[in-house]
C-alpha cells in the first residue's frame, strides 16, 4: 500500500487536465475467429520516442474464447472521497472481462514491459455469487470495483435479467450484487454517477440471444433492443426512475455524466431510430424537484449507398446509418467526440451548452460502404469504435473493432477494442 495517495488520482477533471502526458496506453488484442487467446497490448504514445505509434509489449490469456471488449482500472480518482475511498490503492491493476467466456483476468501492468497475470475470476465464480453472466463495462468506484453484466443465469443468459456486481478492490473477491430494487430494468450495457449527488445512471443493449450470435434482424425491426434509461439512488441500490427514450431508437448504449459534478447533465449515444436510421444523442439532465428528464439533441443522418454495397438488412433501405456505438467527454465538459462506425466517421460536437450541441469537427476513415482509407494511404477496416480522449483533451485514440457477433455484417476480422476507467481515461494511462 502507498503511504500517499496515488500521483495519478486527481481531487477534480481539472486538475487532471494539468497531469502529465500520457507516454503509453493499453489495448486488447482480439482474437476474430477464436483459434488464439485474446490479450493486451502496450502501446508507444510518446511522439518523440523511437517506437511511437508501436505495440512494445504484449500479454496472451491461457484461455481461448474470452472475447475481449471493455476494460478498466482497479482504482481511480473516486479513490479520494472522503466518504468511502480507499486513496491509498494504487492504480495498478487492470480488470479485463470476457464477455464470451464470462471469465476475468486481472492483469499486474505497474511495469507496462513486465504484464503479469494477477488473478482469473472464472466463469463458475461469478455466477455462483452474483447470477450474472457475460461482464462487459468496469468502474472503479470508492469502495469497490463496479462490474456491469449483458447476461443473467442459465446457458443462454435469461435466466433473469443482468445487472451490476461488486469486487473487492484490494482482494479482487466478488462481493456481489448491486441491485437492491431493480423496478423494471431488464436489460443492461453501461453505467456512470455522480459521486456527491449520489446518483447512477444506466443504459441498455439487448440480452445474449439478441447479440452473440449477430443482430437479430426481427428483435430490430420490431424494437426489442434497449431504449430506456435507468436513474439510481447510488447508496440505496434502487432504481428510482426509469426513462424510456422511444422504442424506435433502439439500443442506447454509452452513458457520459458532465465531469463537473456540480453539473447534474449527461448524454446518452443511441445506435439506430428504426423508423429513419438516424443516430442519435440524448442529454439527460436532473430537475429542482430530483427527477430526471431526458431530450434528443443530436440527430446523425443515414448516407444513401446503393443497395449491392450494403449488407442484407440495409438493402432495402438503400442507405448506410451512422451507427452511434462509443461517445466520449472532454474533461473540461467542452467537448462530445461520436463514434459513428457504420459511416466511418467521427464527429466532435461543443456542448457548452449540452441542451444545444453544435457539430465543430469531423474525421472521415473506413466506413461501410465509402471506405475512406487512411491518411498514410492504407485501407482502413470499418470505422472509428471505442474512442477515448486525452486527459489534456489534445489527443483522441480509437479502436475499430466492434463486437465479433454485434454487427449487421457477417461475422469479420476484428482488430483491438478498449474501454475503461471512468470519469478521467478510459484507454491512455501516464507511465
Amino acid at each position: 500500500m502507498n503511504l500517499l495517495p496515488d500521483p495519478t488520482f486527481h481531487a477534480t477533471a481539472k486538475l487532471a487536465m494539468k497531469a502529465p502526458v500520457e507516454k503509453v496506453a493499453f489495448t486488447l488484442m482480439l482474437s476474430p475467429d477464436g483459434s488464439q487467446p485474446d490479450g493486451l497490448a502496450v502501446v508507444d504514445v510518446n511522439p518523440r520516442s523511437k517506437t511511437y505509434g508501436k505495440i512494445i509489449n504484449s500479454i496472451l490469456m491461457p484461455n481461448k474464447g474470452d472475447e475481449f471488449h471493455h476494460f478498466g482500472w482497479n482504482a481511480c480518482s473516486s479513490s479520494l472521497s472522503p466518504l468511502t475511498g480507499h486513496a491509498f490503492l494504487e492504480r495498478r491493476y487492470l480488470i479485463i472481462p470476457g464477455i464470451r467466456s464470462s471469465r476475468i483476468y486481472v492483469i499486474d501492468v505497474k511495469d507496462p514491459m513486465d504484464l503479469k497475470i494477477h488473478k482469473t475470476i472464472e466463469p463458475e465464480e461469478l455466477m455462483a455469487k452474483t447470477g450474472y453472466s457475460r461482464p462487459h463495462t468496469i468502474h472503479c468506484g470508492p469502495e469497490g470495483i463496479y462490474v456491469s453484466t449483458l447476461g443473467g443465469g442459465g446457458k443462454d443468459g435469461t435466466k433473469g435479467p443482468p445487472g451490476i456486481f461488486i469486487m473487492d478492490c484490494q482482494t479482487f473477491e466478488i462481493i456481489g450484487r448491486y441491485e437492491i430494487d431493480r423496478g423494471i430494468q431488464d436489460k443492461h450495457y453501461d453505467f456512470w454517477w455522480n459521486l456527491p449527488r449520489d446518483y447512477m445512471v444506466s443504459s441498455e443493449w439487448g440480452l445474449p440471444p439478441q447479440f452473440e450470435n449477430g443482430l437479430v434482424p426481427e428483435d430490430l425491426l420490431s424494437n426489442k433492443y434497449g431504449h430506456s434509461l435507468h436513474f439510481w439512488d447510488l447508496r440505496g441500490r434502487i432504481n428510482k426512475q426509469t426513462i424510456d427514450l422511444g422504442e424506435n431508437h433502439q439500443m442506447a448504449l454509452e452513458v457520459r455524466p458532465a465531469h463537473d459534478p456540480v453539473k447534474e447533465y449527461g448524454f446518452c449515444g443511441v445506435v439506430v431510430d428504426t423508423t429513419n436510421l438516424e443516430g442519435s444523442i440524448f442529454t439527460w439532465w436532473r430537475k429542482e424537484d430530483g427527477t430526471f428528464e431526458a431530450k434528443k439533441t443530436v440527430t446523425i443522418p443515414p448516407q444513401p449507398a446503393k443497395a449491392k454495397d450494403l449488407p442484407e438488412l440495409l438493402k432495402g433501405f438503400e442507405a448506410v446509418p451512422p451507427l452511434v456505438t462509443d461517445i466520449d467527454l472532454s474533461l473540461d465538459d467542452k467537448f462530445l467526440y461520436v463514434a459513428c462506425w457504420g459511416t466511418g466517421e467521427l464527429h466532435q460536437y461543443n456542448v457548452s451548452d449540452p441542451m444545444n450541441p453544435k457539430l465543430a469537427g469531423k474525421v472521415e476513415l473506413g466506413g461501410i460502404v465509402k471506405k475512406t482509407k487512411h491518411p498514410n494511404g492504407k485501407k482502413f477496416g470499418y470505422g472509428p469504435q471505442m474512442v477515448e480522449i486525452s486527459r489534456d483533451g489534445k489527443r483522441v485514440y480509437w479502436t475499430n473493432s466492434l463486437y465479433l457477433g454485434r454487427s449487421i455484417l457477417p461475422r469479420r476480422p476484428g482488430r483491438c477494442d478498449g474501454d475503461g476507467e471512468g470519469r478521467s481515461e478510459r484507454w491512455a494511462q501516464t507511465r
